[in-house]
């Protein structure tokens, strides 16, 4: 007789289906090494369906504990093969020899059903052998910071890692003060970073070297298989890829904090959110992470250390391929950069021609924004209901200027520019909420989202999850959001233990 009993639906365990390429790598790239639960009690603070259903697993079907006994590392699935990756890097333009995954494991790659391969790491899953004098664990505050800040970058359209769940605990943790401990589960196609190449080359094992650079292409580039030049056309592709990135940070306000070697992706995602900021009011040093004391990752330093850390890269790659070669990779860079920022720079003001006169229209604007201390992503967003009609008075906009005349003087010329082009208001408006923001994730909305969660309330972490992955559209609901930050926002100070 043929049993028609209904099949349970598939485990958790069952539904990730694990493909661990790196793991098949020498193990001189990575120590093997198994998460480390916590022992107090685990709770669920928040979890993402969105980056579950990325990993080809239909959240719906799956009891919340069973994720909370997979992120916090009590039940892993038969085939991953949890390991810490090795690397080293500049850290604040010092060479530090040995650095690697010292509070984060990669749990395994997993496919789904596109064929596309993410890593699920899980930061703070315990101590590795890279550890050094860490504890090898995560605090709340920074995971809910880096698991809002990476959606919410993935909804204004810039490559990131994204954010799988938090998983809580009671255990405490010392940072500068004792917090309770928590684990970020957070994917990405590969972590591999500059500092996974400079390791090796620094130890002068260019054999490694060349194996990275051979599975990198093989599983992140493999266009570049067939040609002629493949190492040479793999830097091109990095320096590409970290060119339109960080364009797209300076365009958006976006500062990192902590731009170390270690810190930059080569498949040119944002990764490791720890001080990171959104620039509120226009201040192109702004400095974002109070550990910085020399201001070397200010806001407008980004983009040249892009380049010093693509340098400190290509250095790495000199095994495979001639200094002629690296240096006209590099040589890419800078024109590629500001291209790309010019590019967003002329959407962001509904622009369609880019020459000498709307580039000089974007620089007396930012010039008047700083002098006016006013509010870059609100500017940018109320830009959008400019009215180009000779008799329009703006007052919105105005009135963001404590010098109203410096406004009005540059107001005249983007008025001019915009009839020009013939352009229609209604129709730039449109595209302007497209490119310009209403939401980003403000300091002072994070810690509100922390202060909640230390008392065991995640709502407000949920809620902006929820508003931060379509930042454009208009949430009438919850536009108090995209209102001047309160006054106690300036005394929030993040550091390099955030």
């Amino acid at each position: 007789m043929t049993n028609t009993a209904p099949q349970s639906p598939p485990t958790l365990q069952q539904s990730l289906c694990f493909d661990n390429t790196f793991a098949r790598l020498p193990q001189r790239f990575y120590s093997r090494v198994n998460p480390t639960p916590f022992e107090a009690p685990h709770h669920l603070v928040s979890f993402n369906p969105a980056v579950a259903a990325l990993l080809g697993v239909d959240p719906e079907r799956n009891d919340p504990q069973a994720w909370i006994d997979l992120i916090s590392g009590r039940s892993l699935p038969a085939d991953c093969e949890p390991l810490a990756m090795l690397y080293a890097g500049h850290q604040f333009g010092h060479y530090v020899p040995q650095l690697g995954d010292g509070r984060a494991i990669l749990l395994g790659e997993v496919r789904n059903g596109q064929g596309e391969k993410y890593d699920i790491q899980l930061k703070g899953s315990g101590l590795t052998p890279y550890s050094r004098s860490g504890d090898g664990r995560a605090v709340l505050r920074s995971t809910i910071r880096e698991y809002l800040c990476s959606e919410a970058m993935h909804g204004l359209g810039i490559p990131t890692t994204r954010a799988l769940a938090i998983v809580g605990s009671d255990a405490e943790v010392y940072r500068e003060q004792i917090e309770t401990g928590a684990i970020l589960a957070r994917i990405a196609p590969s972590h591999v970073r500059f500092g996974s190449f400079e390791v090796f080359y620094r130890r002068q094992q260019h054999d490694a070297v060349k194996q990275l650079a051979d599975y990198v292409i093989e599983h992140h580039y493999p266009a570049l298989a067939t040609h002629s030049q493949p190492y040479v056309a793999l830097l091109e592709e990095v320096v590409q890829h970290t060119a339109r990135l960080i364009a797209r940070w300076q365009a958006v306000g976006f500062a990192h904090g902590v731009l170390n070697t270690d810190n930059m992706s080569i498949l040119g995602l944002t990764l490791d959110y720890g001080p990171f900021g959104f620039m509120e009011q226009y201040q192109p040093g702004y400095i974002c992470n109070h550990s910085d004391f020399h201001g070397r990752y200010a806001f407008d330093q980004q983009p040249g250390i892009g380049l010093w850390n693509l340098n400190q890269l290509a250095q790495a790659l000199i095994p495979l391929m001639s200094v002629e070669q690296a240096q006209a990779a590099l040589e890419q860079y800078e024109p590629l950069f500001v291209e790309h920022y010019l590019a967003l720079m002329h959407a962001k003001l509904g622009l369609r021609e880019n020459n000498d006169d709307t580039a000089q229209l974007i620089s007396d604007l930012l010039a008047a924004m700083q002098a006016n201390q006013v509010d870059y992503t609100r500017l940018f967003r109320a830009l959008g209901d400019f009215d180009s009609h000779p008799q329009a008075s703006n007052t919105i906009l105005r009135d963001m200027f404590v010098e109203r005349e410096a406004f009005d003087s540059w107001a005249q010329r983007y008025r001019k520019q915009l009839q020009q082009e013939q352009s229609d208001d209604a129709s730039r408006r449109e595209a302007m909420r497209g490119v310009n923001p209403k939401y980003i994730l403000r300091n002072y909305m994070a810690q509100i989202a922390i202060d909640k969660a230390q008392q065991n309330d995640f709502s407000e972490v949920d809620r902006l999850l929820e508003l931060l992955r379509d930042p454009f559209a208009e949430h009438p609901q919850m536009a108090h959001y995209a209102a001047e930050p309160p006054d106690w926002a300036d005394q929030i100070e993040v550091s390099c233990s955030s």
